[in-house]
């Protein structure tokens, strides 16, 4: 077997080792050309430090890796790992961590990120085995909402753009990677304040419209308040964007937001559970 990086292989070669190393995983993550360059563009994954492995001519498995600095320090993301299913259970997977692991060490990574569908115990086992542990549990909800009320002037809205939030003294960088700006810069942000300009929260978000010109979906990738007992303001963020019902997704939310919780009381449901790991170096 040899390994390439994804610069020395040609797209077809990345994207069957890419669509048959998820073959059978737990969500279909199937991708076209075109889904996966928006993806490696959209989420900074890097070319050259990730890599695909082959046996004779066959591309058999690949780990994409991408870098950020986060709260100061280098930070890795394994923005997925997929074996093809006639290689798995055959010392595939321990050649492709070894690999990683020794390109984060060469970039002076700190801390090391991914994501672990919770029932894939198998993957969750072989990530604690090279030293990542469980930083926390994340939900993906889905389900129709109505904020139900109108925006009231007590709470004063600034639309801004996705990079701006980098300059927020109070903006929470360390979230999972798909929920930075850097991955939403398509998105829409808002911030909102009180009649004294003091920040009680935020959100990063997308509207997918319909034919008709209709919102037909908010996918929020954070919603954040500042202070626990601003809860109640919730309803007030989201009628910001619209009082209409609609679809509301959520990415990898973190299960102990309170915004989740308040979510989860309001009609959506968990489709997806996922946990973050982390590696120090």
């Amino acid at each position: 077997m040899k390994v390439k990086t994804v610069e020395q292989c040609t797209l077809e070669e990345v994207l069957k080792a890419w669509n048959k190393g998820f073959e059978g995983y737990f969500v279909d993550i199937h991708m076209t050309a075109e889904m996966f360059l928006h993806r490696l563009a959209g989420e900074g994954l890097s070319p050259k430090h990730s890599i695909v492995i082959f046996d004779q001519d066959e591309p058999i498995a690949v780990v994409m890796n991408g870098f950020r600095i986060i709260n100061g320090k280098k930070t890795a993301w394994n923005g997925g790992t997929g074996i093809s299913p006639a290689y798995r259970g055959k010392g595939v997977s321990r050649l492709l961590m070894e690999e990683t692991l020794a390109i984060y060490k060469r970039e002076h990574v700190e801390i090391a990120t991914l994501e672990a569908i919770k029932e894939n115990q198998v993957a969750i086992a072989l990530y604690e085995k090279y030293g990542y542990e469980v930083a926390s549990s994340l939900l993906f909800l889905s389900g129709e909402y109505g904020a139900n009320v109108e925006p009231t002037a007590a709470i004063h809205v600034a639309t801004i753009r996705p990079e701006q939030l980098a300059y927020l003294s109070f903006y929470q960088e360390d979230v999972p990677w798909q929920c930075g700006w850097q991955s939403v810069k398509q998105g829409e942000a808002k911030v909102f304040y009180n009649d004294n300009n003091e920040a009680l929260g935020y959100m990063l978000y997308k509207t997918v419209w319909n034919d008709s010109g209709e919102m037909e979906r908010i996918l929020l990738y954070q919603l954040v308040i500042l202070a626990e007992s601003h809860i109640d303001l919730i309803p007030q963020f989201l009628a910001s964007v619209t009082t209409h019902k609609v679809q509301i997704t959520t990415v990898n939310f973190l299960a102990s937001n309170p915004a989740t919780s308040y979510l989860l009381k309001n009609g959506l449901k968990v489709t997806t559970e996922q946990v973050q790991m982390t590696r120090r170096f």
